[in-house]
């Protein structure tokens, strides 16, 4: 099961750039190290982690919005990671089920998708309408092992931040991560990540010794 921003698409500092312009546009002075760490988490828990408890959360709908429409100005010059398309057709050849699971919206996750021009080697793709609860809640890898008729120890989540790992572990799942999105591979190990590589291409080098390709091979 695959994240996609900042693992599978190049977005992280994109949507960090975006959230930055939304904050300020409504007012808040939200520094871009900040938002960068927390991209990943769903828009609700974010705006809750980076703006004052006592605001106007009548304002966090249009916030949300706004970075949306920010964010989609990049859409054109959006990019797979290194490695990134290649992965997901190395997986499917391995045999294993591989499933999309993001926390973006059905439109943005369109975009991405049409960048990794990969539809044909996936089972299932999630997003956040299939999540009552976004990141680091479990909801949206839960949902990813439904739609591919997977069993947790059956399955890995492959991601590039901590709300990745902490969402897994909640369903008893491993989590590998890229550190792709920008965040340290400390951090992730720290997190509970079982494996760090630079990005999907480093994975895909040593996918024979990875927990993929040991999954794969039953081991």
């Amino acid at each position: 099961m695959f994240d996609v921003d900042g693992t599978l698409i190049d977005s992280s500092y994109l949507h960090t750039v975006a959230w930055w312009h939304a904050f300020n546009q409504a007012g808040h002075d939200v520094p871009m190290h900040r938002i960068h760490r927390l991209i990943g988490m769903g828009s609700e828990q974010l705006i809750d982690e980076l703006l004052p408890a006592d605001r106007d959360t009548d304002e966090d709908d249009a916030i949300g919005a706004a970075h949306g429409a920010l964010f989609s100005v990049h859409w054109p010059g959006l990019k797979p990671t290194r490695g990134a398309t290649e992965l997901l057709r190395r997986c499917t050849d391995a045999g294993l089920v591989v499933v999309l699971a993001s926390s973006s919206n059905v439109t943005e996750v369109a975009a991405m998708r049409e960048v990794l021009g990969s539809d044909d080697v996936l089972t299932a793709v999630t997003t956040a309408t299939d999540a009552e609860r976004s990141k680091p809640a479990p909801d949206i890898f839960a949902a990813a092992l439904e739609a591919g008729d997977l069993r947790p120890e059956h399955a890995i989540v492959v991601g590039d931040a901590r709300w990745d790992v902490e969402s897994a572990w909640q369903l008893g799942l491993d989590a590998v991560c890229v550190t792709s999105g920008g965040i340290s591979e400390t951090e992730l190990r720290e997190a509970g990540a079982v494996a760090v590589y630079a990005d999907p291409h480093a994975l895909l080098e040593d996918f024979e010794n990875s927990p993929l390709g040991r999954l794969a091979a039953g081991r």
